[in-house]
């Protein structure tokens, strides 16, 4: 099984890369957002660590972790942010080098994508084979998020300011997927980066 890490700015289109990886080659996909959110639900290991964090106040009536409540509590104080920080991203990178093993024991997939915001800054090219870059120049980015999401520019601009530059992610990943134009030139890129890794596997 090949262990591959999907990085990217916001509105690269890394969700429509892995959709199609996920509905065209036998391809587990894991998300750090989904496995962050999951381990902060009750009874798993983040939940009460983070409550004791932040307070009870960003607990709702059911019991679960208020996802705004807690965004406000985090950010409104770099030392609590820190501190959250410092309880999920460790317990997220041993819940997938817990998936990865499993994964490879139960050998059904041919591989293993794992998608992450930091994954460049988390280390996480520690555990992967290999690191994708997924790029969309400026310009494309912002329609996407202001079309999909409904983002100001005021708010694309503040979300760009905060993640990595493009040499940055150039640098630090193998392989570039320019996901500027029409997703068919897309699928052309990642069809043939995935048969490259298929032929070395039949060798």
């Amino acid at each position: 099984m090949i262990i591959i890490g999907i990085t990217g700015g916001v509105g690269c289109g890394k969700s429509a890369v892995l959709r199609y990886l996920e509905a065209n080659y036998k391809a587990r996909i894991l998300l750090a957002d989904d496995v962050a959110n999951l381990l902060k639900e009750p009874g798993m290991p983040c939940y009460e660590p983070v409550i004791e964090c932040l307070g009870t106040q960003i607990v709702k009536e059911d019991g679960a972790i208020d996802k705004l409540k807690m965004a406000q509590a985090i950010f409104s104080d770099m030392g609590k942010l820190a501190a959250v920080n410092a309880i999920i991203h460790p317990a997220v990178r041993t819940y997938v080098e817990q998936e990865i093993a499993r994964e490879k024991e139960a050998q059904v997939y041919d591989f293993f994508f794992l998608e992450a915001a930091l994954l460049i800054e988390e280390h996480y090219d520690e555990i992967v084979d290999e690191l994708w870059y997924v790029y969309a120049n400026e310009t494309v980015r912002r329609e996407r998020l202001k079309v999909s999401r409904g983002y100001s520019d005021e708010k694309i601009t503040s979300i760009m300011e905060k993640q990595l530059s493009e040499q940055l992610f150039r640098e630090a990943c193998s392989y570039v997927l320019d996901n500027s134009g029409s997703f068919e030139e897309t699928k052309k890129q990642i069809n043939e980066k995935m048969g490259v890794y298929l032929c070395k596997r039949q060798i």
